[in-house]
């Protein structure tokens, strides 16, 4: 069977840097940081005391206070962002083809918030076993997903994608699939975390996984640079309409960018650790292109994992390397994870995000905080350091990676007839 083109026609982010896809996007090329000291909790006695939180975020501007109540913070982030994708794309709710419409979305923890709290009310009290009746439903990653189907009454498949950090790009590459092979016209898809939370952060800097740059925090995410020591935990959502082609076509919607294809592998090596050779990465990213049909010389951009570790970063430089050969060296390489933090579950789709954006507007994001050379990083790559780029950007590629081994990548393209 001939497989069905595939096409972006909405965005949707909360990010913090910014609560809307065009706030993101202008913040994007500020290089402004979206790290600054914990404010949800006393964050004194932990080792890392600042995360990228939220900002000037009220879920009460969006959803009523008692069903706001009912959802972990997680669930709250992808009904904004999904909302407002869904409006982005202009889709005529009145007529769409419902059982046609599916939601298929990401989310690596899911309620740890909620878990942690009735965990932490039922040890303080008298050992009665009292919880809320929404504990469980607020607790559960595949909620996200309901929620937005319930509230728009999309009746196609319906579930979360659970692969840490790569669970977004799961997501995507799910939903791509699934209009590919023609069974939905639309799938709202993205991720969505929120784990800056007491046992989010302890249990991280339990892993020695997170910088612990107190004293400077928006200096603290620094990709590539040779004095990282960790990732910067954020939390967000990111939402995005994929359509098939000719629906979308024939409705005269606005199409950002064609999802050429997707990626997925497993390092098969560690817990935690990325294979030091990169071997997963190389896979995944040749499976990607392989799947969109393209050549290694047509890719223009890489919106890596980047999260800030000594390991990780190395790793999949090393990889694009072995992938991309000399043709690395003209690809515009950068990590946006400099400026959110690193979203977990969310990250794949707020970084597909600044991917599509960074093609619809020919100009690159820059990774930020680079001060000292990374002796173990090849210097003839163009890392996009501390200043946006102009470029003409055709093809985009967003690299995602999980504990677990997990490794997702998408790739998008400029639309051609």
């Amino acid at each position: 069977m001939e497989l069905k083109r595939v096409v972006v026609t909405g965005l949707g982010a909360l990010t913090p840097i910014g609560n809307t896809k065009d706030a993101f996007w202008e913040a994007l090329l500020q290089g402004k940081s979206g790290a600054a000291p914990i404010t949800y909790f006393d964050a004194e006695l932990f080792k890392t005391k600042f995360a990228c939180e939220l900002k000037n975020f009220e879920v009460t501007d969006f959803i009523n206070r008692k069903e706001a109540r009912k959802m972990d913070r997680f669930a709250q982030y992808a009904m904004v962002a999904s909302d407002e994708a869904i409006l982005d794309s202009k889709l005529d709710l009145s007529t769409l083809n419902k059982l046609r419409v599916g939601v298929i979305w990401g989310a690596g923890i899911g309620g740890l918030e909620t878990f942690q709290n009735e965990v932490l009310n039922f040890a303080s009290g008298n050992g009665t076993p009292r919880f809320n009746p929404f504990f469980i439903p607020k607790m559960i990653a595949d909620i996200a997903p309901g929620l937005i189907s319930i509230k728009y009454g999309f009746m196609g498949p319906n579930y979360t994608t659970v692969s840490a950090c790569a669970s977004s790009a799961n997501a995507m590459i799910d939903a791509l699939n699934n209009i590919r092979l023609g069974h939905c016209d639309v799938v709202v898809t993205g991720g969505s975390e929120a784990a800056v939370t007491i046992a989010g952060m302890g249990g991280f800097n339990a892993m020695h996984a997170l910088s612990t740059r107190n004293e400077n925090p928006e200096k603290a995410s620094r990709p590539f640079d040779a004095t990282r020591d960790g990732f910067v935990l954020g939390e967000g959502a990111g939402a995005i309409i994929l359509e098939e082609y000719e629906h979308a076509k024939a409705r005269g919607a606005k199409i950002y960018a064609e999802v050429a294809g997707g990626g997925l592998s497993s390092d098969a090596h560690h817990m935690t650790a990325p294979h030091p050779d990169g071997i997963g990465v190389i896979a995944v990213m040749k499976n990607c292109l392989e799947n969109a049909g393209l050549k290694p010389e047509d890719v223009d951009h890489i919106n890596t994992h980047g999260t800030s570790t000594p390991l990780g970063d190395v790793a999949e430089l090393k990889a694009i390397t072995e992938v991309f050969g000399d043709h690395a060296k003209n690809i515009n390489i950068n990590s946006t994870k400099s400026m959110t933090g690193h979203l977990l579950g969310a990250a794949g789709a707020v970084e597909s995000i600044a991917a599509i954006l960074a093609m619809e507007n020919n100009i690159v994001p820059p990774t930020i905080n680079h001060t000292t050379v990374d002796e173990n990083i090849d210097q003839s790559l163009n890392l996009t350091l501390n200043k946006p780029q102009k470029r003409e950007v055709n093809v985009a590629m967003s690299n995602t990676f999980g504990f677990g081994g997990h490794n997702a990548c998408v790739v998008f393209k400029k639309l051609k007839e």
